[in-house]
């Protein structure tokens, strides 16, 4: 049996070990919803406590509006298929995360041309902007690996050729996604909104009621998240909360860890 180390490791354990096995590439984007899914049950949380129940409800918390909605749950399933694998969970918890009727029709409205709001911060939106030239920039080495690799006419195992073919198309799902948000994009800034209420594109200053830590976010779409420059979704559950409240306002967030409490201490638009 493969093990990476304890054979009843905490969540965050057992998720930074099945990040240690993935190349730097595919670690990049798995680490941050992995992480994600682990902070939500908490951190310390025996991996092999956690119940098929549970798991299934996860995709809930996810937001009907997310386009990458998913992707993120096949790397979630491929982290609790490890799990599985290795021995820290007696049965594959990833059967029981799956996708909900209601998030496929939301998705599907997007795709038929139905208006979806999008609100960018100018950073976010001129971030996404350069993504997509960089995609387009890689279309044509793309399609030369892929005449390369067709020209082997062992199509039987021809590796290279279908590697190549999945990488197309993930540059293509890609390329069409961010267009469609570029094209449905509006920006915000400072000057464009005023009073004292949370709003996307705010900077928020919080106080964990629970241990006086000061917490520094910004609150932008789902498409800006970046846990490393403190940017959290405006449909995450801490998100969600913060939307319209003022300074000095007290907001809770429950999580099956238990409830947090702050305090919303400086907006800054």
């Amino acid at each position: 049996m493969v093990n990476g180390g304890s054979q009843n490791p905490s969540l965050g354990e057992a998720a930074s070990l099945f990040l240690t096995k993935l190349s730097p590439e595919e670690r990049g984007i798995s680490q941050t919803e992995v992480y994600k899914f682990v902070r939500w049950y908490g951190w310390e949380r025996p991996l092999v406590g956690l119940s098929a129940p549970e798991v299934a409800n996860y995709a809930e918390r996810l937001s009907l509006s997310d386009t990458d909605y998913a992707r993120k749950l096949e790397l979630i399933r491929a982290f609790l298929t490890y799990a599985k694998k290795v021995g820290w969970s007696k049965t594959n918890l990833a059967i029981h995360l799956k996708a909900k009727k209601g998030k496929v029709g939301a998705q599907s409205s997007v795709r038929r041309g139905l208006p979806e709001t999008v609100t960018l911060t100018q950073q976010g939106y001129a971030k996404l902007e350069a993504e997509l030239a960089d995609l387009k920039r890689k279309r044509p080495q793309l399609i030369e690996e892929m005449r390369r690799a067709a020209a082997d006419k062992d199509f039987r195992e021809n590796a290279p050729l279908a590697a190549a073919r999945e990488q197309r198309g993930h540059l293509e799902g890609r390329i069409r996604e961010l267009e469609e948000t570029l094209k449905a994009a509006t920006t915000v800034n400072g000057e464009q909104k005023s009073g004292l209420k949370v709003t996307i594109g705010d900077r928020i200053v919080l106080g964990d009621l629970a241990s006086g830590e000061e917490l520094h976010y910004m609150l932008v779409d789902p498409r800006e998240v970046d846990p490393t420059q403190g940017k959290i979704s405006s449909v995450s559950p801490l998100g969600k909360a913060l939307i319209g409240r003022g300074e000095g306002e007290i907001v809770e967030v429950a999580v099956p860890a238990g409830k947090l409490r702050y305090q919303v201490k400086h907006i800054e638009h």
